[in-house]
Formats: structure tokens, sequence, C-alpha cells
């Protein structure tokens, strides 16, 4: 099973993590170059390597209007007053990190601002696969949320600073991309390290972890420490909380890559996410959780099924069965890791007439999986390729494959047959 894990020891932030990632591919600058090509406005992104601590890394340089978003670490002796009261701001480049909770210089008072709805809005138009856009609004929608419950406010009313939310855009949606290429099986994190002391943003001095950061991480490990500064931004926060099949220690695995994400500023302490790539034992523990429902109508199955995808199933599926007195019905079974088990039961009890359901522990074997590209007549088309066991299967990814369907008029076992 291919497992990505994120080594947090110096917080995390959107520019650390995307670079992280970068650092594992072999094509990344072939990356970068579609990225920019999604045009999105007055932003410039530049890959570079630097040294911190005498480690090599990968550092990634994201500016919207000649500008860049860096996080100001405050000491509580010093006196200086400078902010505004705008609702919605949140940096995001703290230590070399971005930083989305704006801390207002004099510059920025005239420039505009986005609501919560038009930056999904933005998301919607960028030409990627639906599941990056799904992931990048659901993402963007936790910050709003966090922002929103500081402020004792609603979603609506969110509006973030226009160089911040363009900024996290970049942030956002290049790493959901950089997820759909790497394709983890899962995603393991480890305690986030937030830092400590105080940072400014848009609402004034505030201590670290900053509000909205704290928002999104509830439930998840964290630790502060003797390094004075703001290490985990509400975007990385909200990166690896969305994405995290869990959180813990790294586990034991054969390691393929590593790839370092570096920072701004200089701590003690080598300033850098870590990315380790490798894969962990052909078979995975998992549990089966099956149910029988006799009086539900399809579409109420169907709502059950998402609800129960969203809670952390691998996989649900539904049987036809005949259950006692002639009645036909639906076993319905999900499998499930360990750390979403509680959260599918729930869902399942929640969105199901079931009063009642089974467990099994189960073993999983898996085939290593990868995301290849091919040229063909139509342009590049993703596909799966699953390997091992001394067998090795092909399948173009359905998204690329609809995409091109729709644009030439063609159904998709035509798209097939003439690649």
């Amino acid at each position: 099973m291919k497992v990505l894990y994120f080594q947090c020891n110096m917080g995390a932030a959107g520019d650390m993590l995307n670079a992280a990632l970068l650092d594992l591919i072999d094509d990344k600058e072939d990356f970068l170059d579609e990225f920019r090509k999604l045009g999105i406005p007055d932003v410039k992104v530049d890959l570079t390597r630097t040294q911190k601590c005498s480690v090599t890394g990968s550092h990634l340089s994201v500016t919207v209007k000649g500008t860049e978003e860096v996080s100001e670490d405050v000491s509580l002796n010093t006196q200086d007053h400078d902010h505004d009261h705008e609702h919605g701001h949140h940096h995001d480049h703290e230590h070399g990190h971005e930083h989305h909770h704006e801390h207002d210089n004099e510059h920025h008072h005239h420039h505009e601002h986005s609501s919560y709805q038009s930056i999904c809005e933005k998301i919607d138009l960028f030409p990627v696969p639906d599941g990056v856009k799904k992931n990048a609004k659901e993402i963007y929608e936790s910050i709003a949320m966090a922002e929103a419950e500081v402020h004792n406010s609603d979603i609506t009313q969110i509006h973030f600073h226009e160089v911040g939310s363009m900024d996290a855009i970049v942030d956002v949606l290049m790493f959901c991309m950089l997820m759909d290429k790497v394709n983890p099986d899962k995603v393991i994190v480890s305690p986030v390290h937030v830092g400590s002391g105080t940072v400014r943003c848009a609402h004034g001095i505030l201590p670290v972890p900053a509000p909205a950061t704290a928002l999104i991480l509830k439930d998840v490990p964290i630790y502060g420490g003797r390094i004075s500064g703001e290490l985990c931004t509400p975007t990385g926060a909200a990166l690896l909380k969305h994405f995290a099949d869990e959180f813990g220690d790294m586990p034991a695995m054969k390691l393929d890559r590593v790839g370092y994400g570096m920072g701004n500023k200089d701590f003690p302490v080598a300033n850098c996410v870590r990315a380790f790539l490798g894969n962990t034992s052909e078979s995975e523990e998992i549990f089966e959780i099956d149910f029988n429902v006799d009086d539900m109508t399809a579409e109420e199955v169907s709502f059950a099924v998402d609800r129960i995808f969203e809670a952390g199933a691998r996989e649900v599926f539904t049987t036809s069965v005949q259950m006692k007195k002639g009645r036909s019905g639906l076993l319905i079974t999900a499998l499930v890791g360990g750390n979403h088990k509680m959260d599918v039961v729930t869902a399942i009890f929640r969105h199901t007439s079931t009063i009642g359901m089974r467990e099994k522990k189960i073993n999983r074997y898996v085939l290593d999986r990868t995301i290849e590209t091919e040229n063909t007549v139509y342009g590049e088309i993703r596909k799966k390729v699953s390997s091992g066991y001394g067998v090795r299967k092909e399948k173009y990814e359905y998204d690329d494959l609809e995409r091109i369907a729709k644009e030439n008029g063609l159904s998709i076992k035509e798209i097939i047959k003439n690649i």
C-alpha cells in the first residue's frame, strides 16, 4: 500500500506542503508549467532550491501582484498598533509559510476582497478534474467556517483580502492537484507543532496558534514548544485536516522518496516540512461493517451511501437479499480503517433505518497504484497503473475520458477504441 507521511515538526503551511510534494516528483517543472497555464490572475509561482541548517530542499514562492504574503511574528515588548478590523483575513506565509490572516500594512488598504462564494466560483472555472475542484472548495469552506466562528459571524459574510485569497487559492488548488498526481492509498500526518508566542493579523496581535487555526485543528494532535512564532497557518491546517486519514507516528514502510518543503524564516531547527512516500506491507487490516435494510427508497440509500463515504469509508456497496417473511431487502457493506470506524458507524445510524450492524476485522490485499500520463490523438490522458504479485493493470481516468468525450461529441467507448 502506497503511504504518504507528512512530518510537521516545524508546523505546516500551504507553500511548504506544496514544495514538499513537488520535491517528490520527477517532472516538477512540467507540473508547474501546466499549473501556470491555468491562468490565475496576477499570480507568479517559482520553485527554487534552498538550504536551512545545511539541509537542502525546495522552496515555493507565490506572489500576487508582486506581493508575497508573509506572517509577522510579534514580541509583546514592542509597541506597534497598526492593524485594521476587517473580517475573514487569514495569513499564510508564516515562517516561510504563507499566511492568510492578513496583516494589513498600509499598501493593503485599497485592495479588493473576495467572498467565500466568489472564491468557489473562481475554483469552478479552472480546467482541472472535478475531484480536485471538490476538494479545493471543501478546504476553503473549512477555513471560512473557522473564520466565521471566530468572528461570531456567518460564512456568507466572511471576506478574504484579495492578495491573501489568491495566494490561498494557489496553495489549495496546487495541493489538491499534487495529491491527485501522487495518489497515495493512505495519508498519515505527524502531530503538528504549532509554535508559540504571538502573531500580527488583521485583527491585531493574537496568540499562537491563531484562533482560526486552532478551530481547524480540532481533534488533531498538536503541541507547542520553545520556538517563538506561528508555525502552522490556517491553510496548512486545513490542507492536512482534509487529506489525513490518520494522525500519528510514521508506520513501518519501505521508503521510496523524501521531499523537503522549505520555509522563509530561519530558526535553530531546519524550517521545513518533510513528505515521506513509501509502501507498507501488502496486507492491510480493515473493518467490514454490514447491515440489512428493507424500508428505504433507492434515493434514500444513495444519499446514505454518499454520507458513509464522507465519514471515511474506503468502499460502500449494496447487495440484493431476501429477508424474513420473503421481503426483498438490501445488504449494505462498508469497508473502513480503524481510525474512521466510529465516524462510519455514526453515519450509518444517522442516515439509514437500521438499528444494528455487524463488524468483522479482515485483511485487505492491494496492488501498488501510480498515475501515468499517456500522449494520445486527443492529447494527454491520465491512467491508473496497478501492479504487484506479478501482474499489471491499466485503466484510463474517467474524468479525462468524460472531458474528451464531451469536447469531441463522442462516447467514452469510442474514445477508448481510438486511443
